[in-house]
């Protein structure tokens, strides 16, 4: 039985990574401009993306908590770097959460279907 090629990295890591941008951004935000609403919209989308990212290792087809976190953020953040056209902190999420959704459509459609 011939084994899968794997990913060079694993999806699930790549998912913590962005689980803690996000995170990390609301802290910056509150730290940076005492945002408290910053805080609270990073902790909540990072700890969502967090769980997302730990499904994912459990379970690589249990992609749905990541990918509706990732792009809710990506159409939120897109909006906000639209309308204001700063890249940080706006464009730098929209970029981030649109090449997850890309990478977990990506892998959804190349995985091998279970009869």
């Amino acid at each position: 039985m011939q084994k899968e090629p794997s990913p060079l990295v694993p999806l699930h890591w790549l998912g913590f990574g962005y689980a803690a941008l996000v995170a990390s951004g609301g802290i910056i935000g509150y730290a940076k401009a005492g945002s408290v609403p910053s805080l609270a919209a990073g902790l909540l989308f990072g700890g969502l993306a967090g769980l997302g990212a730990y499904q994912l290792s459990q379970d690589p087809r249990n992609v749905w908590v990541f990918l509706a976190t990732s792009g809710t953020l990506a159409g939120i953040m897109g909006m906000r770097f639209y309308h204001s056209g700063k890249f940080m902190p706006a464009g730098l999420i929209a970029g981030a959460s649109l090449l997850m959704v890309a990478k977990l459509g990506f892998s959804v459609f190349t995985r091998p279907h279970q009869s």
